[in-house]
């Protein structure tokens, strides 16, 4: 019965933690080297190298590009603070019957010519073609002028026609006239103010190549003019 310090101290007694240290500690450098492996870029596979993906870039939407002869005739539009907007095919003057016309009436408003006056002015400027496209809402109409809202909204365009080509001397090799009569709504017709901004005539500054004014020879648009509608 020695006391603890007085024992002698048996050989080998804790050589299996030793052991078991080691075991752990070739584990944990295998585990970092495999980790370290996986993370290296580029990897090579026989000759073929495989990188991190190149960041991909969206070409689904492109930014929309204005047309080149647009911001002139937009400056010049808000300049004479002319409600406008665009479309595929070019800059659009949405001009309300109120403005332009008596109910049921196509004879233009003279209160409405000098507005009409800066439009021509900004047509003038430029040598796009021009569509005058006429609208009207679902109600019937029936007087001995018009029998029906195709014609009256035709004659409205003709009307708008008549005015740039003759008072402001503009070619009529520029113009085509159109009537949607009640289609194409812009808002429903369920109410007053929706049927009010369904009558309408629309200038559309087209997105063409100017024409030649001096040449003198009817154009297509021109003939569409005459003959009266142009689908």
């Amino acid at each position: 019965m020695k006391p603890k310090y007085l024992q002698v101290e048996v050989a080998g007694r804790d050589r299996w933690m030793i052991s078991y240290l080691d075991v752990l500690t070739i584990l944990l450098i295998f585990f970092i080297a495999v980790a370290a492996q996986s993370l290296e870029q580029p990897k090579s596979i026989g000759s073929v190298k495989i990188s991190a993906p190149a960041p991909t870039i969206d070409i689904l939407q492109p930014k929309p590009e204005l047309h080149p002869l647009r911001t002139a005739i937009q400056q010049q539009l808000d300049h004479y603070g002319l409600d406008w907007h665009a479309e595929p095919r070019g800059l659009v003057i949405s001009l309300p019957q109120a403005v332009l016309f008596a109910p049921g009436q196509a004879e233009i408003n003279p209160a409405a010519l000098p507005m009409i006056g800066q439009i021509a002015e900004v047509i003038e400027g430029i040598g796009n073609k021009i569509s005058l496209a006429g609208y009207a809402d679902p109600t019937p109409i029936h007087n001995r002028f018009f029998k029906s809202n195709w014609e009256l909204a035709a004659a409205r365009s003709l009307s708008l026609l008549d005015l740039f080509t003759t008072r402001y001397s503009i070619a009529e090799a520029r113009f085509s006239i159109a009537s949607y009569g009640s289609n194409d709504p812009r808002n429903p017709n369920d109410t007053p103010d929706g049927r009010a901004s369904n009558r309408r005539v629309e200038i559309l500054i087209l997105d063409e190549p100017p024409v030649d004014e001096t040449a003198g020879v009817p154009g297509p648009a021109a003939e569409a003019a005459d003959s009266g509608l142009r689908p």
